[in-house]
């Protein structure tokens, strides 16, 4: 929050909590036994970021994103990389045409241009195509032949990647996957959603959804959750958790010293704050609060850490450093005289 901001009112806190909570209800009709899962697609998707899904396909990942999609009444494109996508393919190129003057080169928008873009098996497709969307992500524009357009507002990536260990896969470049507010892995369900999927979905279709909110809305959340206090205290954690990512870093953990070549960036701080301001909405309250900050440290750091090689060798993943390091960074960086700080106050 700004210091020209207005703060929250209560009727505001309980408008958002309660669109929120109405997505994460309807998505979880659609997405049987993903709870976790998709608590964070709707986080990232209210604070306007990226998301990367991974996991094997037939997990629902599609039908995950289409239904976020028309919950909130947004414009949604689909794009299935494959290794012959082209670049012109997703960002749209010009076709000659007749017009009024006579034939001309016209340009015909991709896929690019809505507010939601599905992304499908992502890193099935050739970096050069994987960074046609580079601009897009960080600017919410593209550039074709020198000239740059303005994409819809808002404008959010919902990609989905098979595990880099399948046959025919291209791992995505760092500078893409920081471009990611969350990555999610997509888990197997239990054999009890399974017989529920199976006894109460004709081929597996799931549920039509009906709109929880509109492009209104979606913009009135976006702009309150910017209005969320974040406290100092909880500021410098999420400074000195991001810190802490590098080697290099005193407050380093054991396993980031011994098994990450490189931390996270600046960007990564700045989605864990905006992320934190939206779980604390969900959770109907005007204050960012620790918990707020540990609930999306997690999916907002697994895929910004270069694992070392030592750590394939080992069997530690990222997921097992962000663990440790949510453990091993205190809260608080030195206890404060006389004070007792409360965040969610």
């Amino acid at each position: 929050m700004t210091a020209n901001s207005k703060p929250l009112t209560e009727a505001e806190i309980q408008e958002c909590a309660a669109i929120g909570e109405q997505l994460i209800d309807r998505l979880g009709q659609i997405i049987l036994g993903q709870g976790q899962l998709i608590r964070s697609v709707v986080t990232a998707a209210l604070a306007g970021g990226h998301v990367l899904l991974e996991g094997l396909p037939g997990l629902g990942k599609t039908e995950l994103v289409k239904g976020l999609a028309r919950l909130l009444s947004l414009e949604f494109h689909r794009v299935q990389f494959t290794p012959d996508l082209l670049p012109g393919d997703i960002t749209g190129g010009h076709v000659l045409q007749d017009t009024e003057n006579g034939k001309d080169f016209v340009f015909r928008a991709g896929p690019v241009f809505c507010n939601v873009l599905l992304a499908d098996e992502i890193n099935r497709a050739s970096p050069k195509t994987q960074s046609a969307l580079l601009e897009a992500m960080a600017e919410g524009r593209v550039t074709v032949l020198g000239e740059t357009r303005d994409l819809p507002r808002p404008f959010f990536v919902l990609a989905t990647q098979n595990p880099i260990e399948m046959e025919g896969t291209y791992p995505l470049p760092e500078a893409q996957l920081d471009r990611f507010l969350f990555q999610v892995l997509v888990e197997p369900v239990g054999p009890e959603v399974l017989t529920q999927i199976i006894q109460s979905r004709r081929h597996g279709q799931p549920p039509e959804p009906n709109p929880v909110a509109g492009l209104a809305e979606f913009q009135a959340f976006h702009e309150r959750a910017g209005r969320v206090h974040l406290p100092q205290a909880v500021g410098t954690y999420i400074g000195r958790l991001c810190a802490a990512t590098h080697p290099s870093a005193n407050a380093a953990p054991e396993k980031v010293r011994d098994y990450v070549r490189y931390g996270a960036s600046p960007r990564a701080a700045i989605a864990i704050s905006e992320a934190a301001r939206v779980e604390a909405l969900l959770n109907s309250k005007p204050t960012v609060g620790f918990d707020d900050v540990k609930r999306v440290a997690r999916p907002a750091l697994v895929h910004r850490i270069v694992m070392d090689y030592r750590a394939r060798l080992d069997g530690v993943n990222s997921t097992d450093v962000v663990e440790d390091l949510l453990a091993a960074v205190p809260e608080l960086d030195q206890p404060l005289p006389n004070e007792v700080v409360d965040a969610d106050a």
